[in-house]
């Protein structure tokens, strides 16, 4: 049976073959964190929300070590059908599992979006050319260090995706089933809002229009129960953070590909410079 690559990157390799996808997970992934997490994708509490496991929800290890999972196939979004309003809901139902209904499956990790934020910027300081990008590192470390993260309350903590976006739905069963959330690398217990953080930054750097912005926000704000609320006091640091992440990764790829920046770089790297310069 053929082989098709769906993702070659150094934190992990994605390979389908027929209906199954095969997941291999970074070298340095904490592999009981992953267990527990997979067996949370894996729980009833879920159902309907995140794609499960294939049968045994089990790690298992490739030839060089690494973690590797297995998942049913599903559809991925395709170009110019963004599911805004159905993402906007799976989110929402994802932070309204109580978390004490994972309670047997040991301690839930803690959602990695801001650890990925802070590690996204790290790189940046280690890995951008300072001479090509000198301005745009500058905006982007202005906005970092304006950014004031809350102390950890444990208020607001719900079951979180931790990175996502819209490659993270698919539809399954192919090709029209129910959309789904997958890929656990990054789930755990944290703030919801650093989920919505990376639309709300395309919103504000006006990668997306108004429109779309309302379309998710208002599918999620329904499906939780809180619509017309003003969202913008919890997701101000997140969005922040994503946009100084985003920015932060987009000088990382044109550094290490001798490239310019894109266009959608340029926009995140201009709203840092309007972050810092907030008062």
């Amino acid at each position: 049976m053929t082989e098709e690559v769906l993702a070659d990157r150094p934190e992990s390799t994605v390979i389908r073959t027929g209906g199954t996808v095969a997941k291999t997970h970074a070298a340095d992934t904490d592999p009981a964190a992953l267990a527990v997490r997979l067996a949370v994708a894996a729980h009833p509490a879920v159902a309907g929300v995140l794609l499960p496991p294939l049968p045994p929800a089990a790690v298992a290890r490739s030839a060089d070590g690494r973690p590797v999972t297995r998942w049913p196939y599903g559809a991925p979004v395709g170009r110019g059908a963004i599911p805004w309003e159905a993402a906007g809901a799976l989110l929402a139902r994802l932070h309204a599992v109580p978390p004490a209904a994972l309670d047997g499956l040991g301690p839930l990790p803690a959602a990695r979006g801001p650890v990925r934020a802070a590690h996204a910027v790290a790189r940046m300081r280690e890995g951008v050319d300072g001479r090509r990008f000198a301005a745009a590192r500058r905006a982007v470390e202005r906005a970092w260090s304006r950014i004031d993260f809350p102390a950890p309350s444990g208020v607001g903590v719900a079951l979180c995706h931790g990175d996502f976006h819209f490659g993270q739905l698919v539809r399954h069963p192919v090709p029209g089933g129910p959309w789904r959330l997958i890929d656990v690398d990054d789930l755990g217990l944290g703030d919801p809002a650093w989920d919505l953080a990376r639309p709300a930054a395309w919103f504000a750097a006006a990668l997306i229009g108004p429109g779309e912005w309302d379309r998710l926000l208002g599918s999620y704000q329904a499906a939780a129960g809180r619509a017309g609320e003003d969202p913008w006091p919890g997701l101000d640091v997140p969005a922040r953070a994503l946009t100084a992440q985003l920015a932060a990764r987009a000088l990382v790829r044109a550094s290490t590909d001798g490239a310019t920046l894109e266009e959608v770089g340029e926009a995140l790297v201009d709203s840092c410079v309007r972050i810092a310069a907030l008062p």
